[in-house]
């Protein structure tokens, strides 16, 4: 019996002598006359015993098993070691079938040592940014490397709305400008255009180091977005959170499924945690209900903007060059285009295509023969002599053109495909066909 108790039982007793009043018992232990009355009536049918809760010592019928403590316990340490309190509780229900208040699972975390603590850090204080109020204002670009699944690191590239936290992303081997470019093509493809894009000073996106020839730059231009660059991380606040949630919540999830390629990470990601997960818990509605995103005009083609693109000079026999290779154009043309650029626009896959005018031409690589320096003009001049006479297909012709006997130029031919090249090469005290 505690202290609190002993008072009540000493007042009751003194009221039942005749004492103390109701009133002033009331006052004593700061309770109500018909709470004084009950007290009194049960101190007269079981004595000092009625201070003592009927429940006292009885199991609580809404208890909870000791064996589901341990469970949940068990898969803690086994399976659930790496995710927070809320996401284990989300994870808990769904997949093991087991409800669990917060902070009933927090004491059982606790109490076997396996909590995950968020990382704190000491910063400046910084002024809150409020949501931008309609949708398709501005989103927020950026990458993240992380371990994100296997045993190699791995990017993931997202793209967000500030005003709903809207998102798409995909993972890519590292931070590169195709894949900025493909996560905002489909960005675009599946929401419309946007007004501006906020991201941070790397050389992608026409920083410092790229000012004049980011690939980024150029193809937001060409689509009316605005480029906004953040002075600190935290000015982009909306983005980099969202890396600590994948990091918090993608990561158990993906081991947990065993995903270990990038092909089933993006598989995974795309389809089960942004629809199930991110649109349904962290997704908010726009201040203002009309959005600012426009449908992407007839006449923008994304595929030929979203690439990177170069420009060639086209030289008068309608050639250009590009990777230190020779192409000239097929395509047949009513006038001529010398001393115009020909756009060259990569592809994913590593290949090229050449346009101009918005028009895609038929180009041809022109292999010229490979000079030998090393054996000499002697022996170079003789490769040309029987290249040419390949080409026109005629001994005779060739003979002619370049000045040699027609025997001279089967007879290195034979030495050629016999011994090669150094075979042409004249030896002295050795005889050789003259040409």
């Amino acid at each position: 019996m505690n202290s609190q108790s002993q008072l009540i039982v000493d007042v009751i007793t003194k009221v039942a002598e005749g004492k103390i009043s109701i009133l002033n018992a009331s006052k004593l232990l700061n309770k109500s006359s018909r709470t004084i009355e009950r007290y009194l009536r049960r101190y007269k049918k079981n004595g000092i015993r009625f201070v003592v809760h009927g429940n006292t010592g009885k199991t609580p019928t809404n208890k909870i098993p000791d064996s589901l403590k341990r469970q949940v316990q068990s898969l803690i340490k086994d399976k659930y070691y790496d995710f927070n309190m809320l996401h284990l509780i989300d994870i808990l229900r769904v997949r093991e079938g087991i409800q669990v208040k917060r902070e009933t699972l927090r004491s059982w975390a606790h109490a076997i040592h396996h909590v995950k603590r968020a990382k704190h850090r000491r910063s400046k204080v910084r002024r809150r940014r409020e949501r931008m109020e309609s949708s398709g204002l501005m989103l927020q670009m950026d990458g993240s490397p992380h371990l994100w699944f296997g045993q190699n690191k791995s990017c993931l590239i997202a793209i967000i709305d500030d005003a709903t936290s809207d998102i798409h992303a995909e993972f890519f081997p590292s931070e590169t400008t195709d894949g900025c470019m493909k996560v905002m093509k489909a960005y675009i493809e599946k929401r419309g255009l946007f007004k501006t894009l906020y991201v941070d000073r790397a050389g992608i996106f026409g920083g410092p180091k790229r000012c004049n020839f980011s690939q980024m730059q150029r193809a937001c231009e060409e689509l009316g977005i605005e480029i906004i660059f953040a002075n600190s991380p935290q000015g982009k606040g909306r983005v980099e959170r969202a890396f600590d949630t994948f990091q918090d919540r993608l990561v158990p999830e993906l081991r947990l499924a065993e995903i270990t390629d990038m092909d089933s990470a993006n598989h995974y990601l795309q389809n089960t945690f942004i629809p199930d997960y991110w649109l349904k818990q962290l997704t908010v509605h726009a201040k203002n209900i009309h959005s600012e995103f426009r449908p992407v005009p007839a006449y923008i083609n994304l595929d030929a903007v979203c690439v990177q693109k170069e420009y060639r000079k086209i030289r008068r026999d309608h050639t250009f060059s590009y990777n230190n290779t020779m192409y000239i154009i097929d395509s047949p043309l009513r006038h001529s285009i010398v001393s115009h650029k020909v756009e060259i626009r990569k592809q994913l896959g590593g290949g090229f295509a050449a346009y101009f005018a918005d028009l895609k031409l038929t180009i041809a690589e022109i292999k010229e023969p490979c000079k030998l320096t090393e054996y000499g003009e002697e022996v170079q001049r003789k490769l040309d002599t029987i290249k040419l006479a390949e080409e026109l297909g005629n001994l005779s012709e060739a003979a002619r053109i370049s000045g040699c006997s027609r025997e001279s130029i089967y007879n290195n031919r034979r030495l050629l495909e016999a011994q090669g090249p150094l075979a042409l090469k004249r030896m002295y005290g050795i005889p050789r066909p003259r040409c």
